[in-house]
């Protein structure tokens, strides 16, 4: 069912974007798959084909998508879904991360997303068609999360301008997703995939912690199943009337949950001052 598509995925080497690709591809999908690396693409899904196309993409450099993206239009004639899954994690307070270190998760989770939106949308505009899916996070959703601040703002903007980006785009057909995945079972939190300060500060103890818990006691035991998460993309892509919002995991799910009670209940309980300030 809709197996003739077009899928175009960032971060594709490995991840959820590998386990996506390869799912994809099993199914007898097209699947044109970025990296910064088209080696390490080859690698883990083989040669370009009829309905494989590895790309070696730098997210941060426009030119470099856009050449990506008009080689795939060349290929397979069109993009019918996107899936900005690329992007790393940070794990420093706000105090310690430098302007520079805060900045690159910026430049690649942000940045190098909007870059790929901005040159993909034309296609999907002139077909009248189109699915966007933007990986965001939990915590793109519920920040709350000592030593994550930067990284969870870089998916709140995600998930903001996803927002917007469904509203525009909707009178054209396109659909646009965000996806906020807990704790999947990926390497994530390996040391490729999650940077740390330069120069932590000792007194933060509560995110010492955290950086240790991540590292020792939660990586490789994440309760979310990757393969699983790809058969959800694959089952919302094919929905006439996708969700604008997409929470993954049961942890995912409970944590909206809490935010959104937490938020009802401070609403209710400062109603009188939220109300008191017109004229």
């Amino acid at each position: 069912m809709g197996n003739n598509k077009v899928w175009f995925i960032t971060g594709a080497s490995k991840g959820l974007g590998l386990e996506l690709a390869k799912k994809l591809l099993a199914e007898g999908f097209k699947v044109a798959a970025t990296s910064r690396s088209e080696e390490s693409l080859v690698k883990v899904l083989g040669n370009a084909s009829e309905n494989f196309l590895p790309l070696e993409m730098d997210l941060v450099d426009e030119k470099s998508v856009k050449n990506a993206i008009e080689l795939t239009v060349s290929h397979f004639k069109t993009i019918d879904v996107l899936v900005n899954n690329a992007g790393y994690g940070l794990l420093g307070t706000l105090e310690e991360l430098t302007d520079a270190e805060s900045r690159k998760n910026y430049e690649v989770n942000v940045f190098g997303l909007l870059n790929v939106i901005r040159n993909t949308m034309p296609y999907m505009r002139a077909a009248g068609s189109g699915h966007i899916f933007n990986i965001s996070s939990v915590g793109g959703y519920y920040g709350e999360f000592p030593g994550w601040g930067i990284y969870c703002s870089t998916k709140f903007a995600v998930a903001g301008l996803t927002e917007s980006l469904s509203a525009e785009i909707k009178p054209f057909g396109v659909h646009a997703t965000i996806v906020y995945p807990g704790y999947f079972r990926t390497d994530f939190l390996k040391d490729s995939s999650l940077l740390l300060p330069e120069n932590p500060i000792a007194e933060y103890k509560n995110v010492r912690e955290s950086e240790s818990a991540h590292k020792e006691d939660i990586n490789g035991n994440q309760p979310g199943d990757p393969v699983k998460l790809a058969e959800a993309l694959i089952k919302v892509s094919q929905d006439k009337n996708p969700p604008l919002h997409l929470f993954l995991g049961e942890d995912a799910y409970n944590m909206a949950n809490q935010k959104i009670a937490s938020v009802q209940g401070e609403l209710e309980g400062w109603k009188s001052v939220s109300v008191s300030t017109g004229f």
